[in-house]
């Protein structure tokens, strides 16, 4: 039987990394942004931001998702993205990565605040189309 997880423990677990991390510079940093996300499966994979020069660097959904893969999962049940203060949306390159990662992520809960979330359904109706 698998065990009921929260958005409230998916929070709790992006608090735990969530902070600014400096790097060479005092313009770069990583994890002013933090993601949490829970698997179809039941696991619970954890990610943060780069931010560097370029554009180089990426999302905490992303680094959330990169986790998860190494783990040979790919569908998402429910993701929570957030900075030290609120739940941040995830940007359209990160709906279109979870799309394109496993096309049932659509049905995904993706929390736009502590209490209300959209599926990535919602979140990304023209959605890239590989076969067109």
């Amino acid at each position: 039987m698998k065990k009921l997880i929260t958005i409230e423990k998916l929070i709790e677990e992006a608090k735990k990394i969530v902070g600014e991390y400096e790097l060479s510079t005092p313009d770069f940093s990583a994890g002013s942004v933090a993601a949490a996300l829970l698997t179809t499966k039941g696991n619970i994979y954890t990610g943060i931001n780069i931010e560097v020069a370029c554009g180089i660097g990426f999302c905490a959904e992303h680094s959330a998702i990169a986790e998860m893969l190494k783990h040979r999962e790919t569908q998402i049940e429910m993701i929570v993205a957030l900075d030290a203060t609120t739940i941040r949306p995830p940007c359209g390159r990160c709906r279109e990565l979870m799309f394109q990662i496993d096309y049932k992520n659509l049905n995904a809960k993706v929390y736009i605040s502590q209490k209300e979330y959209m599926t990535l359904d919602k979140l990304l109706p023209c959605r890239w189309n590989p076969s067109l």
